[in-house]
């Protein structure tokens, strides 16, 4: 496809998206990661992005090499503490979801996603902390299959990231998935 045709490929989706989603990020520590959460957030459209506990700078030229200039094009604020951020989000109007297996969550197609959820994720090693899942309103997992137990922070970010807005788009019907170029 032609620049063109991806901008009006992508003004097409953002006319078909109305609710608010934001990102509350805990403590991951390697740069890569979070570049490649920022270039997700970027790409779906979030809102905000809350950093905390010990998460890479989002001005690390290491950070920027995966972001490759996307955390300019995503508000992002760091907050002392997960509890500071969680009220941060519940401020800002967001029902918090985490993205972790632990017990009481649920499958991540069956969770609580709709408009204006602020999504959270954890530490690369041992996921979110006890205190951002005993905040959160909700606890979702994404299922595997596979012979791993585990995803990447950044990959899970995005699995759980793009099923809020296909939710979203799902009601639009077959105009949305007509072939490109057509």
């Amino acid at each position: 496809m032609r620049p063109t045709d991806v901008k009006r490929l992508n003004r097409q989706w953002r006319r078909r998206t109305e609710g608010r989603l934001s990102l509350l990020v805990e403590s991951v520590t390697q740069p890569f990661n979070l570049g490649s959460i920022l270039r997700t957030c970027a790409t779906f459209g979030v809102d905000r992005l809350w950093l905390t506990g010990n998460s890479a700078d989002p001005d690390d030229p290491k950070v920027g090499k995966t972001a490759l200039g996307t955390s300019a094009k995503v508000p992002h604020e760091r907050l002392a503490t997960t509890a500071l951020a969680l009220e941060a989000a519940r401020a800002d109007g967001y029902k918090v979801v985490a993205v972790e297996l632990a017990k009481g969550a649920v499958p991540l197609h069956a969770a609580p996603l709709e408009p204006d959820v602020c999504l959270a994720v954890g530490a690369e090693d041992h996921g979110c902390s006890p205190a951002l899942l005993a905040g959160a309103d909700a606890i979702t997992y994404i299922p595997q299959i596979g012979r791993v137990g585990s995803l990447n922070v950044a990959v899970a970010t995005a699995i759980a990231l793009a099923e809020a807005r296909r939710r979203e788009w799902a009601g639009f019907g077959d105009e949305a998935d007509a072939p490109i170029g057509s």
